[in-house]
């Protein structure tokens, strides 16, 4: 995967699709953040809404499921997906960011072993992960993203900081948390900032390891290790506090009568 005149090429990567909802380039050394979103429906309806003068939204990119990318807008141009946004003093984040677009229903509904997503689609309990969304308290179900979408987004990320200085990658929830759940706790926001700008945020000091939590969960096994594996204790139950000592890719470890790992995302702190 590679950079050319503002557009990615690679053999993973479709003929662009440009759409015309823009509002000309970026300003001096911008953009300088990523912000990533889930389409909340499929990739033909999501390229439609994307391209479609009369919607007004457009992104810069979209990741299908099998990690193909079809681009929409090019990198030095202004796209529209921020809409109502702030992040660190900054207001309309359209004018400073890149926006990535991954193929995913969001939060789902459940009937009998079906879920289905806002318009309808059904999925099987292997596409479903039930987590708590990190501006909300109750769980949820969520579509899961497919490691090749992971993949791709991160190598487009790390392409993106290279060759245009990206500081920051945030998720649309972050710049709209009162409004907006994408790209919701499905994906692995945090590994993905640790990884390719090494937790830029808690160096930064706009988000540090939480001292205490409350248990949301109905029951919440601790682990020995942070991975799904052997239990240590009896499962905790609802509303108990605990201590929280560290966190690696969205687990807890977390100190009550003993220390052990959870799951981060049914502990509201």
């Amino acid at each position: 995967m590679e950079l050319k005149d503002n557009q990615v090429k690679g053999k993973n990567v479709n003929p662009p699709v440009w759409s015309k909802n823009t509002s000309g380039k970026f300003g001096d050394k911008l953009p300088d953040t990523i912000v990533l979103h889930y389409t909340a429906g499929p990739f033909k309806a999501s390229l439609y809404t994307l391209t479609n003068p009369r919607v007004k939204a457009s992104a810069h990119i979209i990741i299908d499921r099998d990690g193909s990318i079809t681009q929409l807008v090019k990198f030095d141009t202004v796209a529209w997906h921020a809409g109502r946004s702030s992040y660190k003093g900054r207001t309309g984040l359209n004018k400073y960011s890149i926006g990535i677009e991954m193929v995913n229903s969001g939060y789902l509904s459940k009937s009998g072993n079906v879920y289905r997503s806002q318009f309808g689609s059904a999925y099987n309990p292997s596409d479903v992960i039930q987590a708590v969304h990190k501006n909300q308290t109750t769980p949820k179900y969520w579509h899961i993203y497919t490691e090749e979408q992971i993949q791709t987004v991160t190598e487009l990320c790390r392409l993106l900081i290279d060759e245009k200085g990206i500081k920051h990658i945030v998720g649309h929830d972050d710049i709209a948390p009162s409004r907006k759940t994408d790209p919701g706790p499905a994906f692995p926001l945090k590994r993905l900032e640790k990884q390719l700008l090494g937790d830029s945020r808690h160096e930064d000091g706009g988000e540090e390891l939480p001292e205490v939590g409350r248990v949301v969960a109905s029951a919440l096994n601790i682990r020995e290790t942070p991975k799904t594996g052997m239990k240590v204790a009896q499962a905790l139950k609802k509303g108990t506090k605990v201590k929280i000592l560290d966190e690696v890719n969205g687990w807890y470890k977390i100190s009550t009568e003993i220390e052990g790992w959870v799951f981060g995302k049914f502990v509201e702190t």
